[in-house]
């Protein structure tokens, strides 16, 4: 694993870094997931990347400001 440093749009980064926290997912991972599909020689890879991206996108995700609060939806 290497430590890169990328110049990005301050507004871009906290848009994609809000988009991956409310999702709880991983801002780095996904970078490199689409930096490997943009690159893969099988276009099939690339598929499988956008339509994850698209499953991602239409799940429902909960909100919650403290973990008493996340205890709370997963107990249900």
């Amino acid at each position: 694993m290497v430590l890169k440093t990328f110049n990005v749009q301050e507004e871009v980064h906290k848009r994609f870094s809000d988009f991956c926290k409310g999702r709880g997912i991983s801002m780095s991972k996904q970078i490199e997931w689409f930096m490997e599909s943009m690159t893969a020689q099988d276009k099939e890879v690339r598929k499988e990347y956008l339509k994850k991206l698209e499953e991602i996108k239409k799940r429902k995700y909960h909100k919650f400001s403290s973990i008493s609060e996340l205890r709370k939806i997963v107990e249900g």
